[in-house]
């Protein structure tokens, strides 16, 4: 499955994943001079937070969209296209900073390896991520409404949503000792009103819903409309049901 990114629309209805992550930059503590690595940095804008702290930073995404987006809004930032399954930076950095990427890895061992083997010894990595029962609703709701238009055999969830203990030993197991791992609701609200999960849904969920016809589609998001409707939306806007991870690690 590949996921296809709208890096326009993605910077306008779902502002909220830099917003977000602007606190997570507070718990890197980026130096002036040190090389930090965004891993998954989407459009840039948090790599260009970073770097206002007098960080020498990169950003790795392994979307070409948005890449092309970062390097056009933050021209003087470096920007690789690269899978953070398997990417190893030629020259270890002093941290790797992390939002709202990891739990799109799904060979989250590769990704852990990866973080470190691009590491200095002693060097920190920070991140934030979906965790164990992030966004449930959608994710028990979609086989329902792929079952319901004949089409469960075409489902395929591409997110890794681990639990505490279950990746605080993966890290350890690649030479990343914890000393921060924190699992929390964040109840996310999103823009557009009425149509904001519709528009949540065509972003994040593109990838599943890109084997359905345009009619099958459209029948998918009535139903889980439908559905969770009466849990996620209120006060006139939906409220996704986030649950998010933040680690802090220090490579051996």
């Amino acid at each position: 499955m590949t996921q296809q990114w709208n890096s326009g629309t993605y910077d306008t209805d779902m502002a909220f994943v830099s917003r977000f992550g602007e606190s997570l930059i507070d718990l890197l503590k980026p130096q002036p001079g040190e090389v930090i690595l965004d891993w998954g940095c989407g459009t840039g804008d948090l790599a260009a937070a970073i770097a206002g702290y007098g960080a020498v930073v990169s950003g790795i995404d392994a979307s070409p969209e948005m890449i092309a987006a970062a390097r056009s809004k933050h021209p003087e930032l470096n920007f690789i296209l690269a899978d953070g399954q398997n990417y190893r930076a030629e020259t270890p950095a002093d941290a790797v900073f992390s939002n709202a990427a990891l739990h799109w890895l799904r060979d989250a061992q590769g990704a852990a390896a990866s973080i470190a083997g691009s590491l200095r010894p002693g060097g920190r990595f920070i991140a934030e991520f979906g965790g164990q029962g992030n966004i449930a609703s959608v994710v028990e709701g979609l086989p329902h409404a792929f079952a319901a238009i004949g089409c469960a055999d075409r489902l395929e969830l591409p997110w890794y949503f681990p639990g505490i203990a279950g990746y605080t030993t993966l890290l350890e197991q690649s030479g990343l000792i914890p000393q921060l791992a924190l699992c929390y609701d964040r109840p996310t609200p999103l823009t557009g009103g009425e149509e904001g999960f519709g528009r949540w849904l065509n972003t994040f969920a593109d990838g599943i819903l890109s084997v359905l016809t345009a009619g099958q589609r459209e029948e998918v998001l009535a139903i889980m409309v439908r559905e969770l409707k009466p849990q996620l939306f209120r006060d006139g806007k939906w409220v996704m049901d986030y649950r998010r991870i933040r680690v802090s690690a220090i490579k051996l």
